[in-house]
């Protein structure tokens, strides 16, 4: 038999070419969706991971990637860590997220983001998107224009508008966790604390740390935005490759994914990796034994940076801020059980939040047998979507 086949345009590939089942195969991936408008150009990806305990929420980052693999690899890493991360935080939500391939700060248009909404309404409730990295409320609304599954709108349309204060708060109340499981204390006062990027996420927490009276370093590959939030915070702005050689308390990745990798790990000088970013670890396993290895607490990002998708489930009960705040604070206890959990079986943080992860991702699937004459989805989509 031959293990070749034939495709559109008359090429002929081995089937060792089609790696992408395996991928989604090996990440336990649903689906994977492609979406092209090239007339508004629009090239955008939709990974939905697992719908187990309900619809996929995640963001939606629009990014200039360098090659479109590098493209898919974000969207499926990223979902993934959605589902973990709505999984531990206790909510009725799988995991999604969606990519778009362009430069946010030049590309973006109003028929582009309409046309991706066009898609996500097709995709009929499994997925709901929201805001992430290179988003704005300016963008959510156009994709509101045109689909009722979307959530992180901006309050005047009902939503509940960006959620960057969110995430940082909880990542703010995550970095005392752990300065109480490494310190005994959770003052963050005078400690030396370096936040790469200079973002939504990062300018919010930077506020709060500063409040605390820490010692801020920051750093941007786009450097007047380190340096008007360096102006805010009385921060010191190091270079981009100059804050991994830092001698620290605390280093904060808020910007994107893999910065602890081969190449930067053996740099890193502090007692706490504490971040907003998703996916910062390149090698999951590897790196989080690596660094429990050296004595560095590694606080697991998808449940640090949960404030987000916390923020904006709370839409679907009827926004309520100081709800989702207090909620939100609750990261605080989420990640001391996670680090006694992974003391106790003498496990890396990472292997410690996953393994309970899916403990209740496969508690709640088990009475998914149980007969129902209608879905939980369904009965809450007329609730979630009559506005």
């Amino acid at each position: 038999m031959n293990d070749s086949v034939a495709v559109s345009d008359n090429k002929i590939l081995s089937e060792n070419d089609y790696s992408l089942f395996s991928q989604l195969v090996n990440m336990n991936h649903e689906q994977l969706v492609f979406c092209s408008r090239p007339e508004v150009g629009l090239k955008a990806i939709v990974a939905i991971h697992d719908t187990t305990l309900g619809p996929a929420l995640g963001g939606v980052r629009m990014w200039k990637y360098s090659s479109e693999n590098q493209a898919i690899r974000d969207a499926l890493r990223l979902s993934r860590g959605m589902t973990y991360k709505a999984a531990i935080s206790g909510l009725n939500f799988g995991g999604g997220k969606a990519v778009i391939i362009g430069d946010s700060r030049t590309d973006k248009t109003e028929a582009m983001f309409r046309a991706f909404g066009k898609f996500i309404e097709g995709l009929a409730g499994r997925y709901l998107t929201a805001e992430d990295v290179g988003m704005t409320e300016r963008e959510m609304s156009w994709i509101y224009s045109e689909t009722k599954y979307v959530t992180g709108i901006p309050k005047s349309l009902g939503g509940s508008g960006d959620p960057s204060p969110v995430t940082a708060y909880g990542v703010y109340m995550g970095m005392k966790a752990a300065a109480k499981k490494a310190y005994g204390s959770d003052s963050l006062s005078n400690k030396r604390i370096a936040i790469q990027g200079a973002g939504s996420v990062a300018t919010y927490l930077a506020r709060y740390l500063a409040k605390e009276n820490a010692k801020l370093f920051i750093t941007d590959i786009f450097e007047e935005k380190a340096n008007h939030l360096a102006r805010e915070t009385g921060a010191e702005v190091v270079s981009p490759d100059e804050i991994y050689t830092l001698d620290l308390h605390i280093f904060s990745p808020c910007a994107l994914g893999s910065v602890i990798n081969d190449d930067t790990i053996s740099h890193i000088s502090c007692d706490i990796i504490a971040g907003g970013a998703n996916n910062i670890l390149d090698d999951e396993k590897k790196h989080s034994l690596e660094l429990q290895n050296r004595g560095i607490l590694f606080a697991p990002d998808y449940v640090i940076n949960a404030g987000g998708i916390i923020n904006i489930s709370s839409e679907m009960q009827g926004y309520n801020e100081k709800l989702a705040m207090e909620k939100t604070s609750q990261i605080y206890d989420t990640l001391l059980n996670v680090f006694e959990y992974s003391e106790n079986h003498n496990l890396t943080p990472v292997e410690a939040s996953n393994i309970l992860a899916e403990e209740r991702i496969k508690s709640v699937g088990s009475i998914k047998t149980i007969y129902s004459s209608e879905s939980n989805f369904s009965n809450r989509q007329g609730e979630i979507y009559r506005r």
